[in-house]
């Protein structure tokens, strides 16, 4: 994969999540891919990807800013910085109770890129910072 075209593939990821379509995420995701998370277990496939996107549209409404997305020279691995805005709609489980609490919370994500997908996406936030917005 190019520079170009990992840069855009990323770029894409991004306006899809703002966007709210989830579909359109997925959609960039090669056969392998696998969803590290900062709490928890890999998620490994798209299927499993689509389920943590449903869960997370009912428990949050977020919308990423001053994002900033960098890409190696080959296009085999990438970055993104952003703050997260987010809105916490419905109590997820083993988290403080939601009563449409705000948040803002730096992130960072990592990708993986091959054959012209995703194959994995690694993102990290701050919890303790996360919890105490929300508490």
């Amino acid at each position: 994969m190019s520079y170009q075209t990992a840069l855009a593939t990323l770029t894409e990821y991004f306006t899809a999540f703002n966007a709210g379509n989830t579909d359109a995420m997925e959609a960039l995701l090669s056969e392998t891919f696998e969803h590290h998370v900062n709490e928890g277990e890999i998620r490994r496939g798209a299927a499993a990807f689509r389920e943590f996107n449903a869960h997370m549209s009912e428990c949050y409404a977020e919308n990423l800013t001053d994002v900033v997305v960098m890409v190696n020279g080959d296009g085999t691995r990438g970055a993104a910085e952003f703050i997260v805005n987010g809105t916490y709609l419905r109590t997820d489980e083993g988290l403080p109770p939601a009563t449409g609490q705000t948040y803002r919370l730096p992130a960072g994500t990592f990708f993986t890129l091959e054959d012209g997908k995703i194959a994995r996406v690694s993102t990290y936030y701050n919890l303790s910072d996360w919890i105490a917005q929300v508490s």
